[in-house]
């Protein structure tokens, strides 16, 4: 990415062109009704693209044609080989178009266009690719019966999987989803957060240049009380898989009751703790990871390491190193490969993380940030916040607040930080930084999350499954264990 100035950057987003209309059946329509959302540049305020408003019309029309695209097994009946070589040719696809994608993703919710470029946009492709090879090396099973009888037991795809997807990682939320949901041979319905719907759309086209059937993937952009509710209420969606908050994810169990019971998989909030023991030897890694925990992609991130959690003889260091950071991280143009942070996804989510960054100045010591600031004077961009002297009942260290908000929390010993960081209703990830293999062990293994990442932070790789316990959902994203949501097994007895 350093080969791109600012000025390149600026040059390659006036010269992109927005793709504004649902992608149904292979073909690019208005929505039925003719409305439109405005999909703005929250870094500018400015309008990028009026984008086609899908409601329960469209939303029939998309799961019709995945239904029938499946039926017709164009995509569900080939090869796995086949679905392979399809996958790794919109793996392909994605790198070839990468600065296209990463403006798309930096213009459309505020990222930093490098961030988007060098982790996004590859991350994407990866993941296609992986499940692109790993397809057809999933075996079926053979079960140990008596002389006389055959017991096949078989994965199958489930048939029309709905996925609805938020807008801090657009691209990589609906990769996440497709690349499994599609290498099992499904059709899905892609319905993108509406803040950000302009790379999924994207995404469709791409699938179909490399060699997708008409039908199998179809994205549906629209707002989540119309587009949304009307997928997850369909009677003929056999799976929902979701990301976004857990109120949100609380809904689509509802709808899957008041309709046809589909599979419903949530990925919702997050509440991350990230525990640095006193026998943690290099504070200054410490320090440069519980920063990139929380404010990278402006803190934005569902697993965001939000409540540092520091053994007190060291507290006070490793805030101090925290604090030279946030002042090295000030947020800036997204655009500008030397700007820290980018902005906040629109104007209203920057307001509602200042309501949380007001309540902390009330109940805890503020130590850096604090501000909502304009770049260039313009945009909603929040400044990294770091909140001293937290109590673990506070209001910024219980509810997910999704910025750049740090509460720090002293500890004494090894029970009191694992009883505070239980202390959520989420359980997606946490993080603990120490030299001792035996205390890296001995936490891990009680601490209520899905992924525990040590002397690091949100580690994760398609290798290995994604999700989380209580009220961060349940059902995994990523590694093999994500096909288990977009597959049904299927025993075939045969007597001979």
């Amino acid at each position: 990415m350093s080969e791109l100035s600012h000025k390149d950057w600026i040059g390659k987003a006036s010269a992109i062109h927005f793709r504004d209309r649902a992608f149904i059946d292979g073909k690019t329509v208005a929505a039925r009704s003719g409305r439109t959302f405005a999909s703005v540049n929250p870094a500018t305020g400015e309008v990028l693209a009026e984008v086609a408003s899908c409601g329960e019309e469209d939303i029939d029309l998309a799961v019709t044609a995945a239904r029938r695209s499946f039926n017709a097994g164009v995509w569900s009946r080939t090869s796995p080989a086949h679905r392979k070589e399809v996958l790794l040719r919109l793996a392909q696809l994605l790198r070839e178009n990468l600065h296209e994608l990463a403006l798309l993703e930096s213009l459309d919710m505020g990222k930093l266009v490098g961030d988007a470029a060098t982790v996004d946009v590859p991350g994407s492709a990866a993941i296609f690719q992986w499940y692109g090879e790993a397809i057809d090396k999933i075996y079926g099973e053979v079960a140990p019966t008596g002389e006389g009888d055959l017991v096949l037991v078989r994965r199958e795809p489930l048939g029309v999987v709905g996925a609805v997807v938020p807008w801090n990682f657009p691209l990589d939320m609906a990769t996440w989803k497709c690349a499994p949901a599609l290498a099992a041979g499904n059709s899905v319905v892609l319905k993108p957060a509406e803040q950000s719907p302009l790379s999924a759309l994207r995404l469709a086209e791409l699938a179909m240049e490399a060699g997708l059937p008409a039908g199998v993937l179809n994205v549906v952009p629209g707002l989540g009380e119309t587009a949304g509710q009307a997928l997850g209420r369909h009677m003929d969606v056999d799976c929902l898989a979701f990301t976004g908050s857990t109120a949100v994810g609380k809904m689509f169990l509802q709808y899957s009751g008041q309709s046809n019971m589909k599979q419903v998989w949530l990925e919702t909030g997050g509440k991350s703790p990230n525990l640095v023991f006193a026998d943690c030897s290099d504070l200054d890694a410490a320090a440069d990871m519980a920063a990139f925990g929380i404010f990278f992609n402006q803190g934005e991130v569902c697993s965001a390491n939000s409540r540092l959690l520091v053994q007190r003889g060291i507290k006070d260091a490793l805030v101090d190193r925290l604090v030279r950071r946030a002042a090295a991280m000030q947020p800036g143009d997204p655009l500008d490969p030397a700007s820290k942070m980018g902005a906040m996804v629109d104007a209203r989510h920057a307001a509602n993380v200042m309501r949380f960054v007001e309540a902390g100045k009330k109940t805890a010591r503020l130590v850096a940030g604090g501000d909502l600031v304009t770049v260039n004077g313009r945009g909603s961009f929040v400044q990294p916040t770091i909140f001293d002297d937290v109590a673990p009942a506070d209001m910024i260290a219980r509810d997910e607040i999704f910025g750049p908000v740090l509460s720090v929390i002293a500890f004494d010993d090894e029970a009191e930080a694992i009883r505070i960081a239980n202390d959520s209703p989420y359980g997606l990830a946490a993080s603990l930084w120490t030299d001792s293999l035996s205390r890296a062990h001995r936490i891990a293994g009680r601490l209520h999350a899905g992924t525990v990442s040590v002397n690091t932070v949100d580690a994760l790789s398609p290798m290995t499954p994604f999700g989380g316990f209580k009220q961060s959902g349940f059902g995994r994203d990523l590694s093999l264990h994500a096909l288990d949501k977009y597959t049904a097994l299927k025993t075939t007895w045969i007597k001979y």
